[in-house]
C-alpha cells in the first residue's frame, strides 16, 4: 500500500507563493507519473500539474506560468511550487501517483488565498 503525505499548504495573500510537497511511502521512480489536483466545494477533483517518469511535465492553462512541479527523487518527494497565487486558487489540494495497474490519493491539503 502506498502512502502519500501532503505538506506545505496554509493561507496566503493574493500575489504569494506556497510550496506544496508530497511525500510517498515508495520509490517515485516507480511512479508513471504524479500529479497535483484540486477540489473547491461542490466541484470536481482538476488536474493542475503532472510530471511524468521520464521527467515531463505538463500544466492545467490557468496555472501556467505561475506554478511548477518538481520532484527529488533521493527523498522520494514532488513538489508544487505555486507564485503569483490568485483567491481563484483557493481548494483542496491532492497529490496523486499512478502505478500500471493501481492508483493512489494523499488526504489532501488546503490552500487559502485571501484578496
Amino acid at each position: 500500500q502506498v502512502q502519500l503525505v501532503e505538506s506545505g499548504g496554509g493561507l496566503v495573500e493574493a500575489g504569494g507563493s506556497l510550496r506544496l510537497s508530497c511525500a510517498a511511502s515508495t520509490s517515485i521512480g516507480s511512479f508513471i507519473a504524479v500529479d497535483w489536483y484540486r477540489q473547491t466545494t461542490g466541484e470536481q477533483r482538476e488536474l493542475v500539474a503532472r510530471i511524468t517518469r521520464d521527467g515531463n511535465t505538463n500544466y492545467a492553462n490557468f496555472v501556467a506560468g505561475r506554478f511548477t512541479i518538481s520532484r527529488d527523487n533521493a527523498k522520494n518527494t514532488v513538489y508544487l511550487q505555486m507564485n503569483s497565487l490568485k483567491s481563484d486558487d483557493t481548494a483542496v489540494y491532492y497529490c496523486h501517483a499512478r502505478l500500471p495497474v493501481s492508483e493512489y490519493w494523499g488526504q489532501g491539503i488546503q490552500v487559502t488565498v485571501s484578496s
